[in-house]
């Protein structure tokens, strides 16, 4: 399943409309989380909302996800291993007060499991494709267990 999400503080229907447009072109089911959008989809099963308790076990049937360029959602997508196709929100298109998630992309851009679509077209190919999953080892776990052993070396010689 493609999971769309837009987050629960702004609406964003011109991402809902572009993965509508072209979700009865997609081998994949879609359900997206519309949140406050006023655009009703047509092509693909959608909620206004994920209830919380609800949201890990959608989060692991997703086999991508889509969504603006919020770092909870991308911290989630690499948590449960999913690739991320984020979509930025536009101050210019009155869908965000300023542009900062323009700059996370820009920071995110070509690391494992994120992809970036600045155009419908973008969108629809990285949707057909098969994308790569990001690593789900966490850096600082290794950091951690690698001070643990350190620790445990150092106490065992005094």
């Amino acid at each position: 399943m493609i999971l769309v999400t837009v987050g629960t503080q702004l609406p964003f229907d011109r991402l809902v409309k572009a993965v509508d447009t072209f979700a009865k072109d997609l081998t994949r089911p879609v359900l997206a989380q519309i949140g406050k959008g006023s655009y009703t989809p047509q092509n693909m099963k959608w909620i206004k909302n994920i209830e919380p308790a609800d949201f890990d076990s959608v989060f692991r049937d997703a086999t991508v996800i889509v969504s603006h360029a919020g770092i909870g959602t991308v911290l989630t997508a690499k948590r449960f291993g999913k690739p991320i196709i984020l979509v930025p929100r536009q101050a210019s298109l009155g869908e965000h007060r300023n542009d900062h998630q323009l700059a996370t992309v820009g920071q995110l851009a070509g690391r494992p499991g994120i992809y970036v679509a600045h155009s419908d077209e973008d969108l629809k190919n990285y949707l057909l494709d098969d994308l790569d999953s990001p690593s789900r080892e966490d850096p600082s776990e290794v950091g951690r267990a690698s001070l643990v052993n350190y620790l445990k070396g150092y106490l065992a010689t005094v």
